[in-house]
């Protein structure tokens, strides 16, 4: 009788993604998404056929662990899935966020979750965030030209110190966009005018002026942007906005004022 073993096939080995790669990291998304969460994406108006249904919370929690990694970042969004370019937008570290780059993502926007995330969580952070809201009020497709004023509207919220008057200027660009009807377009318009407003007292008015001016438009689209506008421009929440930031700067103002007085020669 023959003692020699019998021989066992072994399984074919799998390459494993290297930890911190954007392999791993959509390996990951796969393994947290579900059908259920992929299945209401269609609710809110998401494309599910390049998604594996993660929420947004748990897409938080992963970014914070893998930490801010532009090199992930760009490899993640090449990826075209719908969780690995929200992923990026956490990740991307903005003092490396060129323009080149912001007008790459830009043109890929196919919906507005991810057109909305880049530009509250990311683009609102470069420096030369307002210096594409202008060129990006020109495009025609549809979610590049909402992330104009998503953008816009990003930007004057969380830019506390910023100039009014490079906020001031994008009245027009508001008005000029009033009468495009499509939904993610004009929602965008009006969360713009509304951003603008509540910065503070004076662009505050030239927001209620322009919003009454479009509420009584003869174009559908704008009286709707105006009204919608009017509404928050009212609300006392926007109001007591504007008057602490008002106050801030009445106080920033007084102690300048007596820093110089101090400094004069006696």
């Amino acid at each position: 009788m023959s003692t020699k073993k019998k021989r066992v096939a072994l399984p074919a080995a799998r390459a494993v993604a290297a930890p911190g790669s954007a392999a791993a990291a959509v390996a990951e998304l796969r393994r947290l998404g579900s059908k259920a969460t992929r299945d209401g994406m269609a609710r809110y108006g998401l494309p599910s056929d390049a998604a594996f249904g993660v929420p947004v919370g748990t897409l938080r929690q992963l970014a914070k662990r893998l930490g801010q990694n532009q090199e992930l970042a760009l490899e993640l969004w090449a990826t075209a899935h719908y969780e690995a370019r929200l992923l990026a937008i956490f990740v991307a570290d903005p003092e490396q966020v060129t323009p080149a780059l912001m007008d790459r993502w830009c043109r890929d926007f196919d919906n507005w979750a991810v057109c909305d995330t880049a530009c509250f969580h990311l683009f609102d952070r470069v420096p030369h965030a307002l210096g594409k809201v202008a060129a990006w009020a020109r495009r025609q497709p549809e979610f590049e030209k909402r992330a104009a004023f998503a953008l816009l509207a990003s930007a004057a919220l969380h830019d506390k110190g910023g100039d009014d008057e490079l906020y001031a200027v994008c009245f027009p660009l508001i008005e000029g966009a009033a009468t495009d009807e499509r939904n993610f377009v004009k929602k965008a318009v009006s969360w713009a005018l509304k951003g603008l407003g509540g910065r503070g007292p004076e662009l505050h008015a030239a927001a209620l002026d322009l919003a009454q001016r479009l509420a009584r438009a003869e174009d559908a689209t704008a009286r709707w942007i105006g009204k919608d506008a009017l509404r928050d421009l009212a609300r006392p929440a926007t109001l007591k906005r504007v008057a602490k930031a008002a106050e801030k700067r009445r106080t920033a103002a007084g102690t300048k004022k007596k820093t110089v007085k101090k400094k004069r020669p006696g």
